[in-house]
């Protein structure tokens, strides 16, 4: 690969809009010409799927990693498909070797698709009633419990060879906002992020998940400077995940076509700013050629280097 085509390995494209020709051409000529690192799968028939990841997949140098939104499998995404139950629903399952089973078997039907990321399971806690992007996504309103719902989820999905990814870190369980429309605000103390946010992703990250999605939340109690949010925050990502709590795996951003991301500035910009906040992967990359030229900036200024893209 090229330094370029190297760069554009961190990014996952939005894979949407399948039967529209020009999006879809347009989506290929992405993809041959800066190979980038994966493809999000969004709505669209499951054999529709199959043949745009067969497609994609023969456009691109490396395997692309395919991933998916399927917190209650591909029927999150795919219609005509048996869904799994929610995860308030699970929450309330005694036997957690059901849910290991369950992951198991999402497993086995992502494999079948050709699929090797799910962005799952959603580690938050859902200490607000009135969350308006959370609610039935949690596995419950104690930490102990979302713990370990979490960490059978987890171990399923993982055993059966799909990546898992907990989400959204540090914890978006006590919003009364939707980052994808705006920022929000999580005005917790440390010990309070302790006690009630912070365990499920710790039981994650001690039991082995591959990866962990960063939110678009603001959290001044982990990040002083007004209006950054967690996503592109060192010391939420460098010093509280990665140090901290010992994770040496993927970090994954949250979409950053989100309302909760564009805070940080225009597409390109934001891409470079997160891999420079400790992301390794950004997801829903909205311009890939602007990305690259900013990562290509942010190597000649010092804000990022060659070695830490390398290790990423």
């Amino acid at each position: 690969l090229s330094e370029r085509q190297r760069i554009a390995q961190l990014f996952w494209l939005a894979v949407e809009n399948v039967d529209n020709q020009q999006a879809y051409s347009r989506l290929k000529s992405l993809v041959k010409e800066h190979q980038p690192g994966g493809i999000l799968l969004f709505r669209m028939r499951p054999e529709r799927a199959q043949e745009v990841i067969a497609d994609l997949q023969s456009d691109s140098k490396l395997r692309l990693l395919v991933s998916i939104d399927g917190e209650w499998g591909l029927a999150m995404r795919f219609p005509d498909v048996t869904p799994f139950p929610y995860a308030m629903t699970l929450g309330a399952i005694q036997d957690d070797s059901l849910i290991f089973r369950m992951g198991l078997e999402m497993a086995r039907q992502f494999r079948l698709m050709g699929i090797h990321v799910n962005m799952a399971p959603v580690a938050d806690v859902n200490s607000n009633p009135n969350n308006p992007v959370i609610g039935h996504r949690s596995f419950g309103e104690v930490p102990a419990n979302v713990s370990r719902k979490a960490v059978a989820y987890m171990q399923g999905l993982q055993e059966g060879g799909i990546m898992a990814v907990g989400k959204h870190f540090p914890g978006h369980g006590d919003t009364d906002t939707d980052s994808h429309k705006t920022l929000p605000l999580v005005n917790h103390s440390v010990e309070r992020l302790s006690e009630m946010d912070l365990p499920p992703f710790r039981a994650l990250t001690d039991a082995g998940i591959w990866a962990v999605m960063t939110a678009h939340i603001e959290v001044p109690a982990l990040e002083s400077t007004k209006g950054v949010p967690s996503s592109f925050s060192k010391a939420v990502i460098e010093n509280l995940l990665r140090q901290q709590m010992g994770f040496n795996g993927l970090v994954i951003t949250d979409a950053v076509n989100m309302q909760g991301a564009k805070v940080m500035g225009r597409p390109g910009v934001v891409d470079a700013l997160a891999l420079a906040a400790g992301n390794d992967i950004v997801e829903f990359t909205e311009n890939l050629p602007a990305a690259i030229e900013e990562v290509l900036k942010f190597i000649d200024s010092g804000q990022l280097s060659w070695e830490q893209i390398e290790d990423k």
